[in-house]
């Protein structure tokens, strides 16, 4: 069959459904502009709140941690009460934090809007459960879901390019509020598309939301972080940090023991202990360390200046934006190369090609890291990968889940992915400010050894990832 044929072909399965994706596609967009926009920027916005660069990555840690914390409720409560009606609620959330963001005229007002503009972290999960449930009964829901996704990722990652480049190009010829104004209203408009273009989805489950278990995770989570925030500001030796961080990873038994005993837990720990749930998730979270975590010291390297410290690209913000615009570009095409490589592989195989690209991408920086093209061709091994599992891995997840929990492990898919990307970012925080000499303190960038720190933590996760898919089933996310 030729591929406008199968394209027909899929058109006839599901009426409608290249509309929708179509309108999704808007939404992933504004998703894009959210991510990209920002990092060539990250030191103008130091610079305009009076911070140093390592403190930048405590806003990537606060807003992964938000986003930890509000998208198993979100995603439940898509199953519960229709994917589109959260996904909206997600936008204007959203769009009302991203404005705070443009206007907030301190430090600590910047921290808490930016944080609460991590809610768009869950627009991609709803999305794969609103086609998932639109393709039931085709026969063909895992692929058309996967190839959907695909599409989706392509159309975040064209986002990001565009939001890069915008944010680089403006950053010298306006003031900061009206830049940081632009992502507000590409995230307003997206509200509006999500209103009008999205048909309302049914809720596919019943029951109530388990606050308890939400108690329960949040004071897990926030003791844990609490204690990486401590270490940042104490010292690796100070002992009330460590306490904090042990008290947090043994409150995670209790929340553990309490969703067992929920008829209608908020995270259902029965169906990720499945050998076909519990790889994608820890995947999900090793790959937020690298994806999410590493975004802030790879635009901080690329900023610093070689001629200070001896090491770094010296480039301007709008060069940051073009470096991001090639990775981004090879996470377009690792999204779209996943349903032709899953054909001859299976999504199993394909994913854990990704992990190795990952691995690959971001060891190269340890030895290679000198020259802008040595840095393009480490992104560009690494985007391979990344934009793959991106899209794989909540496709994946909703295949390999019963139909009243898609919304949930697409969900769970980014939240073990933040709360990766909130640990690391801490942990990357710490190294990038334990400057290696007097003269870096002065200067205010980080040290190499930092910047080594990262890219080797962001390999050995990705290896661990795709060691820990052998586990799957081979058939596991078939249809």
């Amino acid at each position: 069959m030729s591929t406008t044929d199968a394209a027909a072909h899929e058109r006839n399965l599901v009426p409608g459904l290249a509309t929708i994706i179509g309108f999704l596609v808007c939404v992933e967009i504004a998703s894009g502009i959210l991510q990209g926009y920002y990092t060539p920027i990250f030191s103008d916005i130091a610079d305009h709140l009076s911070i140093h660069d390592a403190d930048v990555n405590w806003f990537e840690a606060a807003q992964l941690v938000v986003s930890a914390l509000a998208v198993p409720m979100l995603a439940r409560l898509g199953d519960l009460i229709g994917h589109r009606q959260v996904l909206l609620l997600s936008t204007a959330v959203t769009a009302l934090a991203s404005w705070g963001v443009a206007f907030a005229p301190t430090f600590a007002t910047f921290l808490v809007a930016w944080a609460i503009q991590g809610f768009y972290v869950v627009w991609l999960p709803l999305e794969v459960s609103i086609i998932h449930r639109r393709t039931a009964g085709t026969g063909q829901q895992a692929r058309l879901t996967r190839r959907a996704a695909a599409f989706l990722v392509a159309a975040l990652e064209l986002g990001v390019i565009a939001g890069a480049l915008t944010s680089g190009a403006l950053v010298e010829s306006t003031s900061m509020t009206a830049l940081l104004m632009i992502p507000a209203i590409a995230v307003s408009l997206c509200f509006v598309v999500v209103w009008f273009g999205v048909a309302p989805t049914p809720p596919v489950a019943t029951g109530r939301l388990d606050m308890r278990g939400f108690w329960l995770v949040s004071v897990a989570i926030g003791l844990v972080m609490g204690g990486l925030i401590l270490v940042r500001l104490q010292g690796p030796g100070a002992p009330l940090a460590w306490v904090v961080l042990v008290l947090g990873l043994v409150a995670f038994w209790p929340f553990a023991l309490a969703q067992l005993a929920a008829e209608e837990p908020l995270i259902d720990v029965r169906l990720l202990a499945t050998p076909a749930q519990w790889p994608v998730q820890l995947t999900a979270f090793l790959f937020g360390m690298s994806v999410l975590g590493a975004q802030i010291p790879l635009s901080t390297f690329a900023r610093t200046d070689p001629d200070e410290a001896g090491f770094g690209l010296g480039a301007s913000a709008s060069f940051v934006s073009t470096l991001i615009g090639v990775y981004v570009i090879a996470l377009v095409a690792g999204a779209l190369l996943l349903p032709v490589v899953a054909r001859f592989v299976g999504t199993r195989g394909a994913m854990l090609g990704a992990c190795v690209l990952v691995a690959i991408g971001y060891g190269l920086f340890i030895p290679l890291h000198d020259s802008t093209a040595q840095t393009l061709a480490n992104m560009a091994i690494a985007g391979l990968g990344s934009g793959a599992l991106v899209a794989a891995l909540p496709a994946a997840a909703a295949a390999a889940a019963p139909a009243d929990r898609t919304g949930f492990v697409t969900g769970m898919t980014n939240t073990t992915k933040t709360i990766g990307g909130a640990i690391a970012s801490s942990i990357f925080a710490i190294a990038l400010s334990s400057t290696g000499s007097i003269a870096d303190a002065k200067a205010g960038h980080a040290p190499l050894s930092g910047y080594i720190t990262v890219w080797a933590v962001c390999s050995l996760t990705a290896l661990v990832a795709a060691l820990s898919l052998f586990v799957v089933p081979k058939d596991a996310f078939t249809d």
